[in-house]
């Protein structure tokens, strides 16, 4: 049961080409966005489409295989975990949410 804690797995589709930084520690981490849609009926039968945003961190590994074949438009799927982190700006706390990937499955060409 332990491994179903924090565990997120999306499909969708890459908002964004991947953003690749090498560190100066020899560690790579990659941040991109993920679209997931969701479609359902209004009451008069008219076709709406939900579209969620995710901001996804990959590192080293996760990280190289996509900087080599992930591109913008493309369909994945991904499984990951949540992470909140904040930080300070003017005297203000903000809070980002991010899925920290462990898996990514290249399910289409790009859109």
């Amino acid at each position: 049961m332990s491994t179903m804690r924090n565990r997120v797995s999306l499909i969708g589709h890459v908002g964004n080409d991947p953003e690749v930084k090498q560190l100066n520690n020899d560690g790579t981490v990659a941040n991109l966005s993920l679209a997931t849609n969701e479609t359902r009926k209004n009451q008069a039968g008219e076709k709406i489409t939900d579209t969620q945003w995710h901001r996804l961190v990959a590192w080293n590994g996760t990280a190289k295989v996509i900087e080599k074949y992930v591109k913008k438009g493309q369909e994945i799927a991904v499984e990951g975990k949540l992470v909140t982190r904040e930080y300070e700006t003017q005297g203000t706390k903000k809070y980002i949410t991010e899925v920290v990937l462990h898996e990514v499955v290249l399910l289409g060409s790009k859109a």
